[in-house]
Order: C-alpha cells, then structure tokens, then sequence
C-alpha cells in the first residue's frame, strides 16, 4: 500500500481537487438537487479507473524493468539531475549498478533511480 501512495500520491490529490471542483459546480443554485451525487459518483469513479490503470501500468512496467536488468538488459532511466544535457542514463549490470528495493544505485552517481522512471532499452 506504501508504494500506491508513493507512486500515486500526486495523481491522489490531483483527484481530490477535481472533486472539489465537481462539488462546487453540482451544488450551484441552478444545477438539480441530485446533480452532487451523480456528478461525485460519476467522477469519482473515472478518476479512480484511471488512477488504477496507471498503477496497474507502472507497476507492471516496474516487473519488465526489473526482470530485464537481472537478465542483464540494458535499462534506460530519466534523470532530472541535468536538464540541459543527457537527460537519460543507459543501466546495465556490466556497468556497475545493482539494483537495491526499487531502485538502481552505482557507487559512480550520488543519487539513485527509481524503478518506475526507467525503461527497456
């Protein structure tokens, strides 16, 4: 449960705030007396269809990324750290990262790469 909220926390109180607009607008004078009801249900239940294929995505993509740097595939991560330049990182076992929880570490870079902003090469 602590990685949903890790990797979905943002899109969490995205949602919350999209309700809170939807209850603004459904408890307007000339909107019905049903329409909060409908319109949290309805959108409730939007957002967290997709709130759930993303997780459901991520943590899948999360498996094959893993899965393919124990085969020694070559993974391909963001880095945030250089804007300018370089913006993703080639891992490889061969090139000394190790994988540690959910994340790639390497005694070469000061900070590591979480699972879910990588890729397969």
């Amino acid at each position: 449960m602590k990685e949903f909220f890790i990797l979905e926390g943002a899109y969490l109180i995205l949602a919350f705030l999209i309700l809170l607009v939807t209850l603004f607008v459904t408890t307007r004078p000339f909107m019905s007396k049903s329409a909060p009801k409908k319109g949290l249900l309805s959108v409730g239940l939007v957002l967290a269809f997709f709130i759930a294929m993303h997780f459901y995505l991520t943590i899948n993509r999360i498996d094959s990324v893993k899965q393919a740097f124990l085969d020694g595939k070559k993974v391909i991560c963001e880095s945030r750290a250089n804007t300018k330049a370089a913006q993703s990182i080639i891992i490889k076992k061969d090139f000394g990262w190790s994988l540690k929880g959910d994340y790639f570490t390497s005694p070469e870079y000061e900070r590591d790469f979480h699972l879910a902003r990588c890729i397969l090469y």
